[in-house]
């Protein structure tokens, strides 16, 4: 019985360590989930337009549906819009007021934004702007369906980021960039 007590506490001991271990992949609050954020203005003016519908679709410009939670985790069974990035204030509710508080999406600034999951296929879509509202914004912009990229998606989540930091191209975690004609 002796021989057998000292193997059962080296077993104990090892797997008790193992479970207190730090795990090596330590998971954020943006794993699973990227952003893909446009940045529609004028040329010659930074300044963000308002007004706009911006929507991910096919390469004919009809919006595609997230069945069953496929392309985001977010509105399933609905086109993904975009949305308009706000502030907030230190209780973390959204202000009007563009001037305080902070963004709720620190990355997004001003812009328009859309969250999909991590193995959305960005090669295979594209994304439709379209004014909606001219009175909003002084004119009335030409629609445009520009084809997305993988290096679209904003990969917030950090080991993700220096993986891509490594690779060569286009720098990720940047808005897309798009000049509206009138």
């Amino acid at each position: 019985m002796k021989k057998y007590i000292l193997p059962l506490i080296a077993i104990f001991c090892s797997e008790a360590y193992a479970q207190f271990q730090v795990p090596e992949a330590i998971h954020c609050g943006y794993d699973f989930t990227s952003y893909i954020v446009v940045h529609p203005h004028e040329a010659g003016n930074d300044r963000t337009i308002d007004g706009l519908s911006i929507v991910i679709c096919d390469e004919e410009g009809t919006p595609v549906v997230n069945e069953n939670f496929s392309l985001s985790w977010k509105y399933n069974n609905q086109p993904l819009y975009f949305v308009r990035n706000y502030k907030i204030d230190a209780n973390n509710k959204r202000l009007d007021n563009l001037e305080e508080g902070k963004w709720f999406y620190y990355f997004a600034q001003n812009h328009y934004l859309v969250t999909v999951a991590n193995t959305f296929a960005a090669d295979n879509y594209f994304i439709k702007i379209e004014d909606i509202d001219g009175e909003a914004n002084g004119g009335h912009y030409k629609t445009q369906i520009i084809p997305l990229a993988s290096y679209n998606m904003y990969i917030l989540c950090e080991s993700e980021e220096r993986q891509q930091v490594m690779k060569f191209g286009r720098k990720m975690n940047r808005p897309i960039d798009v000049v509206m004609e009138k």
